[in-house]
């Protein structure tokens, strides 16, 4: 595991989960390695038939000198034609978003992104996760003390 956006739980509902390819230069490689990355603000789009990922930062690799690439570039993702299709229907007619949820390598060393389709949630719906939440820990507290 490489990197993981803890925030997209926090401020969306998770319907769905896909695990996408992304293309990468050669010293983005080497940073992800050093786990040199964020994806607080991550998320992808469907543009002519293609998805691609916006906001990650992927840090510049220090030894690289003039080879080295854009931090923040937008990378394309790697998925079936009918998994875009899908993503395409669900955000542009029930209005999801695509997040990104985790970066990582696969067991062939491959780097992969965990996409979710996401919906909103309102303030409302936040404080009611943090309280069950906090009420799930007093429930454990007090069942570790007996």
């Amino acid at each position: 595991m490489v990197c993981r956006n803890k925030r997209a739980f926090h401020d969306y509902f998770i319907e769905d989960r896909i695990e996408a390819g992304i293309v990468l230069s050669g010293t983005e490689v080497k940073s992800l390695r050093e786990a040199r990355a964020s994806i607080a603000d991550a998320y992808a789009v469907i543009e002519n038939n293609e998805a691609w990922l916006l906001k990650a930062h992927i840090s510049e690799w220090p030894h690289a000198a003039y080879f080295n690439h854009e931090p923040e570039r937008k990378r394309k993702l790697l998925l079936h034609a009918s998994q875009i299709r899908k993503l395409r229907i669900q955000t542009e007619q029930r209005g999801y978003t695509i997040v990104a949820l985790a970066l990582y390598f696969n067991e062939a060393n491959r780097a992969k992104v965990e996409l979710g389709l996401a919906r909103g949630k309102h303030k409302v719906d936040k404080r009611e996760a943090i309280k069950e939440r906090d009420m799930k820990r007093a429930a454990s507290r007090e069942s570790s003390n007996y």
